[in-house]
């Protein structure tokens, strides 16, 4: 049973654009439908959320605060380390973690996870290393993909719409 999601930012909850205004102001765009499993996964089923991700900015942590989760990592050279240091504090196996990352520097942590995917459009090399490859891109909804075919493995859907019906 996956106990702990690990999202990687750019590329995967975004479309991997970084976009900046004339005054160096940093925009990104998420996806409302990754957002919203995000919410269930977190608030409803109570289960744990990470962000690890290699770039920092102030705008992860308002997504990660808006959709309630637990472990906020920035600027993050060694993902694998850190999400062996959130498995050691929630007493969580690697082999409870469902990872998603788009890029190189994922390669480490998706390789020793229990379940990792990619986003449609991942580096091609990511997308031969993991698990499943979602059937939509990153920043268009590969997070609510991922998490929709973890329910269905776990045959736990019902549960994720419980709320809704």
């Amino acid at each position: 049973m996956i106990k702990l999601l690990v999202l990687d930012v750019d590329g995967t909850m975004t479309d991997g654009q970084i976009i900046y205004d004339q005054t160096g102001n940093e925009m990104k765009s998420f996806n409302a439908k990754d957002g919203m499993a995000i919410a269930i996964w977190t608030k409803i089923l109570h289960k744990k959320c990470a962000i690890i991700t290699g770039r920092t900015s102030t705008i992860v942590d308002n997504r990660a605060k808006e959709l309630n989760i637990t472990y906020v990592y920035q600027g993050i050279k060694d993902k694998l380390k850190t999400v062996k240091e959130i498995c050691k504090k929630e007493n969580i196996a690697l082999d409870e973690v469902a990872a998603m990352g788009d890029d190189l520097n994922d390669i480490t942590m998706l390789k020793a996870v229990g379940v990792s995917y990619a986003p449609k459009d991942a580096a091609k090399y990511i997308r031969q290393i993991v698990d499943n490859t979602t059937k939509k891109k990153g920043g268009r909804g590969a997070v609510r993909d991922m998490i929709e075919h973890i329910l269905n493995l776990e045959n736990t859907h019902d549960e994720f719409m419980k709320p809704w019906q």
